[in-house]
């Protein structure tokens, strides 16, 4: 196996690939997927399932995605566990080579789906002591390099990680966003009939797309919700024509306060017409900020299918699906919102709501996909809402 952590210019026998650093740490490995270079920001994912959705979620675009559990391909790929068409992330890193498919919803390789969505990675690197490093100093700026030909310019990738400006401050929502509006009618998988349609809705939900993932429409439309899903930069007033009897803010990437320009005050302007709102992930930091709060970058965000999360009204514990780099400070939330859950693992704020308004969000994501299905509950309280109000 390659050796890892190791400054040198010049590439062990048989690595093919690399990550590096801003700080110029080199990880020798071996190449999977595309080859070239990507950079963004490194983070790392806890999941041990699901790693196709985790690739394919928007919500990681400009991120290099470093699993930490050591065993993935297992189940191969297929057309039916992805959370959007083209995945936003910049790539990943894994301890071991991708393992050979061995499930019978098996379509394609792992290594061959990477490559069919030009996505850069490496295997063969000790993925625990890059979650240790970003643990320790913070998810740092990097570069994947693939070259084949085992051919590597150190400097030049070093220089570009360095240069690369990060999230904070970035924009990303408008790039994965939908670029006009759609009606979404899928609803749950079942084993031998896939997914199924909405027929029968009860409720118009607006779906403000942020970088929404596949299974937070199923999950609305599994409830009776006719869904239309609306570009991230939709005014007030293109939301509103369709009479929406709720209106959902999706998960997203990128730095919630970049968001200022377009989305805070359409947000805001929902807010005024009494509306039922729910939002998640990036949604909820956006509803957090059109309410007066502040947000802030993480050291180095939470993102897993393990986190345990507390919903301080009913004293219960949900095991959560998460994914995110920013959060809201919770000394900034004005009198009339409410801290609703909070993170065991550090004690951040994962929930709010207000007190005289039909209003919430929650940080973590309630679809489950992949995690566990503890926080399903958070879409029939948001069907309350509308019912309450209708």
């Amino acid at each position: 196996m390659p050796k890892t952590m190791t400054t040198s210019a010049t590439p062990p026998e048989g690595s093919t690939a690399a990550l590096i650093l801003a700080d110029g740490s080199v990880f020798w490995g071996r190449g999977i997927g595309a080859s070239g270079n990507a950079v963004g920001e490194v983070c790392f994912n806890t999941s041990i399932t699901g790693y196709q959705e985790i690739l394919t979620d928007p919500s990681y675009a400009g991120q290099i995605i470093n699993f930490t559990f050591p065993h993935i391909g297992n189940v191969g790929t297929n057309p039916e566990d992805i959370e959007t068409v083209t995945p936003a992330a910049r790539g990943c890193v894994l301890r071991a080579d991708i393992t050979d498919p061995s499930n019978f919803r098996a379509v394609q390789h792992l290594d061959a789906w990477l490559k069919s969505h030009d996505l850069v990675g490496v295997a063969g690197i000790d993925t625990r002591r890059v979650t240790r490093r970003i643990r320790d100093l913070g998810a740092p700026n990097g570069v994947l390099t693939h070259a084949t030909n085992g051919a590597f310019d150190i400097d030049a990738c070093v220089a570009e990680a360095a240069a690369w400006p990060g999230l904070e401050g970035m924009d990303l929502a408008k790039e994965v966003s939908c670029t006009q509006s759609y009606d979404w009618t899928e609803t749950a998988w079942a084993l031998g009939q896939g997914y199924g349609a909405q027929s029968a809705p009860r409720f118009k939900v607006v779906a403000v797309d942020f970088g929404a993932k596949r299974n937070i429409l199923r999950c609305l439309a599994e409830l009776g919700c006719a869904v239309t899903v609306v570009p991230a930069t939709a005014s007030a007033d293109d939301i509103l024509r369709h009479e929406p009897d709720g209106v959902f803010l999706s998960n997203g990437p990128g730095d919630p306060a970049a968001t200022g320009s377009y989305a805070i005050p359409a947000v805001q302007a929902v807010i005024e017409k009494n509306i039922p709102t729910f939002g998640i992930c990036l949604g909820y930091q956006i509803l957090a900020l059109a309410l007066g709060a502040k947000t802030e970058k993480m050291h180095h965000g939470h993102r897993g299918a393990n986190h345990p999360v507390k919903d301080l009204e009913t004293g219960k514990v949900e095991i959560t699906s998460q994914n995110h780099g920013f959060m809201v400070d919770v000394e900034t939330l004005p009198d009339n919102v409410v801290l609703t859950h909070q993170s065991l693992f550090d004690g951040t704020p994962e929930g709010l709501k207000v007190t005289d308004r039909p209003v919430f969000g929650v940080q973590h994501h309630p679809e489950a996909s992949p995690g566990p299905q503890d926080s399903h509950y958070l879409f029939d309280r948001f069907v309350a809402l509308m019912e309450a109000n209708a």
